[in-house]
């Protein structure tokens, strides 16, 4: 197979040059079509399409066109010659390893061709040993660039490695920790060193330990930069409260399953940062002392409150009162009923900027509805899941009053087929409608949705799972349907015996042509599910 020439003589370096990089991007974007014309030459060699001006193309361009492909492509494209190899390499900037043991082996090699790398994921099985402290210094030696690192289950790394790696990654912005070993000291060492540090997740933090002796995680020198923390399923998520309160810039704050009582900390945090505005709280120990407390951070705009059991009407009041600028509102009231109307009215009521409303496990009625339809004329997204009281009455209200109506999620409600008929009489802007486990509601339900406009998008399981029979039915040969029968029923009272024989008939264990029956259905719904795709 012939190659390019892999000389680099008389081409300019392959390091990026912004003017050149950026005057390819818009040629890109005004008119591949004349570019590629351009381009294109009329010899073949050896299989290979030589362009008349690609041997000449600067490293910059060629780098540019590298972006545009997709990762199997650009690995593709990688093995066309030396040049492409090294330009490619040399102009990436995602890496995804696989952190096991022996990447140590590899480090040297690897980044030497990958040395622009500015954003890193190391993930590891979790039954499989993963890097140590040695392979996460030594990247950090070649890396030191690097702006995001992410990591999964490296549960060998340890915080003397975390404090070498932020030593030498100053200018990490995002840190993702997953499932790993170290602790406390190995935080601290990246919110001491990384000052421009914006995003930190924190997973299933091993190292951190439930009790009083565990090293609380200080604002540091990242306190100013940081603009998200989230914390997921730590036993002791509370040592982060001084870095949380001390985050003066911080926008968002998520703490997903994290233990003890948040209505302190969240105190502290209404009285240090007036610039949130992002809250998701879940299945946290929080009351409605806590909700009242955020309720001052009067800039929140987006507020997730799912399975709190403890706050009630009295919390979301205070803050539909007193966060007016709420644009989406997520709750979950786990089927407590400490959430209703009264509360609901209220948002309505103060929240005119509500843009999307999710009610999991709550029960609205036609009362709160109304005055979400009448107050709240922007909302587009709304979805109802688990509401008892969600039936015909009130998605005929949504249909008729609720015009701004973009997206409707409708998921295990007592609805029928008459709510979908109201439905598609009305919300004249809706383009999406998902209807899952709602067992009034059948495919003549879909039918009426999609016959009132062409363009409406309808997500319907009753659907599905009545084409399903549809296609078993007409893929079945007529042996398979015709000879495993039911046999009489003994009595009318003998239910149990009656399904019990029905069921041996139908799995071929009353007689071997049976079985054979059995094995034709299985084979003919097989051929035809393997033609339809």
């Amino acid at each position: 197979m012939g190659q390019l020439p892999s000389s680099t003589a008389g081409v300019p370096s392959c390091r990026r040059n912004d003017g050149i990089y950026q005057s390819c991007g818009s040629m890109a974007e005004q008119d591949l079509s004349v570019f590629h014309s351009s381009l294109i030459g009329k010899k073949i060699d050896d299989g290979l399409c030589v362009a008349n001006g690609i041997p000449n193309l600067p490293d910059d361009c060629l780098a540019c066109v590298f972006q545009f492909l997709g990762q199997g492509d650009r690995k593709r494209s990688s093995l066309v010659c030396r040049r492409w190899l090294e330009v490619e390499g040399q102009s990436r900037q995602r890496l995804s390893l696989n952190a096991q043991a022996d990447l140590l082996s590899v480090v040297p090699s690897l980044f030497s061709r990958f040395d622009a790398v500015t954003k890193l994921s190391l993930r590891c099985d979790r039954r499989s040993v993963s890097i140590g402290d040695d392979a996460l210094i030594l990247i950090s030696r070649r890396c030191q660039n690097l702006t995001r690192l992410k990591l999964r289950s490296c549960r060998q790394l340890t915080d003397s490695g975390m404090e070498s790696f932020a030593k030498n990654c100053k200018k990490l912005k995002k840190l993702s920790v997953g499932s790993c070993s170290f602790g406390a000291k190995g935080i601290n060492a990246v919110v001491d060193n990384c000052s421009s540090l914006e995003d930190l997740s924190v997973k299933r933090l091993r190292g951190i330990i439930d009790g009083d002796s565990t090293e609380p995680i200080r604002p540091g020198s990242a306190s100013s930069s940081l603009k998200m923390i989230s914390l997921k399923d730590l036993y002791n998520g509370q040592c982060f409260a001084p870095l949380i309160i001390g985050s003066k810039n911080l926008r968002t704050l998520r703490l997903f399953r994290c233990s003890g009582d948040w209505d302190d900390v969240l105190k502290l945090v209404s009285n240090n940062i007036k610039g949130l505005n992002e809250a998701h709280l879940e299945r946290l120990q929080v009351s409605d002392v806590g909700i009242a407390a955020l309720s001052n951070c009067q800039n929140l705009e987006i507020l997730h409150l799912l399975k709190t059991p403890d706050c009630t009407n009295s919390g979301l009041t205070s803050m539909a009162e007193n966060c007016k600028l709420l644009r989406k509102l997520h709750i979950d009231g786990w089927k407590t009923n400490r959430i209703d109307d009264e509360g609901l009215i209220d948002v309505a009521k103060n929240c005119p900027n509500l843009q999307e409303l999710v009610l999991i496990g709550v029960n609205p009625t036609r009362a709160s509805l109304e005055r979400f339809a009448s107050n709240c004329q922007k909302l587009e997204r709304l979805a109802l899941c688990g509401s008892e009281t969600i039936g015909d009455a009130e998605i005929s209200c949504i249909a008729g009053k609720f015009t701004a109506l973009r997206k409707l999620c409708i998921k295990s409600c007592p609805v029928s087929d008459h709510g979908m008929e109201a439905l598609a009489l009305g919300c004249p802007n809706l383009v999406k409608v998902k209807v899952k486990k709602c067992k009034g509601v059948t495919s003549d339900g879909a039918g009426w949705l999609k016959s009132s406009r062409e363009s409406l998008a309808v997500n319907l399981d009753a659907l599905v799972v009545e084409n399903q029979n549809q296609n078993q039915n007409q893929n079945a040969t007529p042996e398979a349907v015709v000879v495993v029968e039911d046999p009489p029923a003994a009595t009318s009272g003998s239910t149990s015996t009656r399904r019990s024989t029905s069921l041996k008939a139908r799995l071929g264990l009353t007689s071997g042509r049976n079985i054979v029956s059995c094995t034709l259905r299985r084979w003919s719904s097989f051929n035809g599910g393997s033609q339809s795709h």
